[in-house]
């Protein structure tokens, strides 16, 4: 894979961050291309994850396992995927990834400071080098207070945090399946920036 990611922000998303938040367009790095078919985001980030022997674990609110098995779907995916946690439930946020408590009660669950504690908090509790997290809204209601389509997805390794707030557009199934490969494309980008 030649040449670094180039930042770009797409016309269905918005993105924000904290820690040093980047927006990829991974055409550059030969990630170019839509979904995850054929060798697909996920082969590619488990094939970089598996040549620098690093770890990653995941946390799913929205998309409810689909990360995690968008990786392990994967051909050798068991030598890198440590695991992850379905935090569905506001509580279980808390429970088992360390989100505070407090951070939940006052802004809820959908908020890009929570994406990054579950992030942080997997990585920590599943000793993996690397941590992926997703929460937001995939619809058709509101919740929180926040549209359909609101999304913060996060990637945490010991060298910080990197939080993104998207803007998807699309039906249930489409806005969970957009956070999977923008996850991904996350992910790739951190690792990338980390040792090009």
């Amino acid at each position: 894979m030649s040449g670094a990611p180039s930042a770009s922000t797409g016309p269905a998303s918005t993105e924000s961050g904290s820690t040093g938040s980047t927006s990829t367009e991974l055409s550059g790095a030969g990630l170019s291309g839509t979904g995850l078919a054929g060798a697909g985001l996920a082969a590619q980030v488990v094939g970089l994850l598996t040549r620098r022997r690093q770890t990653v674990a995941v946390a799913e609110s929205l998309t409810g396992g689909l990360l995690g098995a968008a990786i392990t779907i994967v051909p050798g995916a068991s030598s890198v995927f440590r695991g992850g946690v379905i935090a569905y439930a506001t509580d279980v946020k808390a429970a088992l990834l360390g989100v505070s408590a407090a951070l939940l009660a006052e802004r809820g669950a959908v908020d890009p400071d929570v994406a990054g504690a579950m992030a942080a908090g997997v990585r920590e509790r599943l000793g993996a080098a690397i941590g992926a997290a997703t929460t937001g809204v995939a619809g058709p209601d509101a919740a929180d207070g926040k549209p359909p389509g609101t999304v913060h997805i996060a990637v945490s390794t010991v060298g910080g945090t990197v939080v993104q707030t998207l803007a998807l557009s699309g039906g249930r199934d489409e806005i969970r399946r957009d956070t999977v490969e923008r996850s991904l494309r996350l992910m790739w980008s951190v690792l990338w920036e980390e040792n090009p």
